[in-house]
């Protein structure tokens, strides 16, 4: 064989081998996922602190209830983070402030809505600090003998989310060098508010942790009908960084984990809204009858809350994951890099206990699926994110250091009072696009 021919030979081996490693790394069920599903927010129920524990780790012995996340049967294993004697947690709850608003349109006209939002009352002005700590997790995926198939870091994205709109100052009609969700939330109470009143982040990187997620896992549908499901698809976005589709039931597992190990850490305190961010991580539902595909995709962050049942008053951590979101992922271009950041942060101010109902309003356009009793899909919450991400364009432009963010427009207080006018910036029920919606919520039929 020439010199030639073995050179033309050795790069067929590399190429077949590249296309190979390539194929191995790109799922066709996480393109058709994507391709097929929406992007959207969860709604996360409070999550009891006590229920975690914190050494465990997925392993062979593993299984998760498909109802309620929970570890069922573990093997050995040894947790990611350190763990030291837990702190007692701070007496210092969250700083918030209370107000309410009277329904002016639909089945509840009249009726009166409470409701909690983090910051000082927006009369009485002022700055009020939140700290804002945060948990980088990456990720490393193994193959089904559990070698090591590829590693996905948070660190390319560490400057950019630090640097992003949810973090430092810019200009907006609501406000000058100000950050997003002070922005929106001053839009809000724009009339109403001390012009020098405030709400602001300062944002820590407190921990850097990696978690290892296996290629399976053993779920239980009922008592004695354990299947084995994919925990995880990649693909690569426009970008050249992989992403990760999860399931959502070992997502939850690592998550509640991670933050207890926080608390536990010291790292999360119960006066700060607290930051759990993945890198290009979205959460697929489990697909029972084909558990080696995705099931309903895919969930890009959702806020809540860990609590301690056994102190009182309750001792509450306020806390969200949130995914960086590269480029060429999803059908939807407007969801990018800190779409879902800006949309789970304003949603914390609006709402950090879950608990500020509205009245039942629709989500704008959407038709609920065929065969259900319901002509729309409703919603009854104060979730400011939700009615804006189901719109064609849910984020904005927003330059800072050369690099274009998109934060996601959230639906302002007066839309959900359903009434003609809106108390807020400009009369807007949306910021800070104000064309996203242009007239309050429609009552739920």
């Amino acid at each position: 064989m020439t010199v030639t021919s073995r050179f033309i030979a050795l790069s067929c081996v590399l190429l077949v081998l590249s296309v190979i490693a390539f194929a191995q790394k790109n799922d066709s069920e996480a393109r058709a996922a994507v391709a097929g599903g929406a992007p959207h927010f969860a709604t996360k129920a409070p999550m009891n602190v006590k229920r975690f524990q914190p050494q465990l780790t997925i392993s062979a012995g593993t299984v998760l209830d498909a109802a309620t996340g929970t570890a069922i049967g573990t093997g050995s294993g040894q947790s990611n983070v350190q763990i030291n004697s837990a702190p007692a947690p701070s007496p210092v709850p969250i700083a918030t402030f209370d107000g309410s608003f009277v329904a002016q349109g639909g089945p509840s006209a009249g009726g009166v809505f409470p409701f909690t939002m983090i910051g000082g009352q927006p009369a009485a002005g002022k700055t009020t600090t939140i700290p804002a700590p945060i948990s980088e997790v990456s990720l490393t995926l193994l193959n089904a003998d559990g070698s090591v198939l590829t590693t996905v870091p948070f660190d390319p994205f560490e400057t950019l989310t630090l640097q992003s709109p949810n973090f430092n100052a810019t200009n907006y009609r609501s406000g000058t060098q100000v950050q997003f969700a002070d922005a929106v939330q001053r839009a809000e109470f724009f009339n109403s508010m001390a012009s020098n009143w405030h709400t602001v982040l300062q944002a820590s990187i407190v921990n850097r942790v990696n978690i290892v997620v296996p290629r399976f896992v053993n779920v239980q549908l009922s008592p004695g009908n354990i299947i084995q499901a994919r925990s995880y698809f990649i693909g690569t976005a426009a970008d050249g960084k992989t992403f990760v589709l999860m399931l959502n039931l070992v997502f939850d597992f690592f998550f509640g984990n991670e933050v207890n190990n926080e608390i536990n850490l010291g790292n999360f305190t119960t006066d700060a809204l607290n930051m759990t961010l993945f890198p290009n991580t979205y959460l697929f539902a489990l697909n029972a009858n084909k558990p080696d595909t995705p099931g309903n995709c895919c969930v890009l962050g959702f806020h809540t809350f860990f609590f301690d049942p056994s102190t009182n008053p309750t001792t509450r951590w306020v806390t969200q994951f949130v995914s960086w979101i590269s480029p060429g992922i999803f059908v939807n271009t407007s969801f990018l890099d800190v779409t879902g950041l800006s949309h789970e942060t304003s949603e914390a101010f609006n709402d950090p206990f879950l608990n500020n109902i509205t009245p039942r309003w629709q989500f704008p356009g959407v038709t609920a699926p065929a065969g259900s009793r319901q002509s729309r899909v409703c919603q009854g919450n104060l979730e400011t994110g939700d009615p804006v991400e189901v719109l064609a364009n849910v984020s904005v432009p927003i330059t800072l250091r050369s690099f274009t963010y998109h934060p996601q427009t959230e639906a302002l207080l007066p839309w959900f009072e359903m009434g003609a006018s809106s108390s807020a910036i400009d009369g807007a029920f949306s910021f800070p696009d104000e064309t996203a919606l242009t007239s309050s919520a429609v009552p739920c039929p």
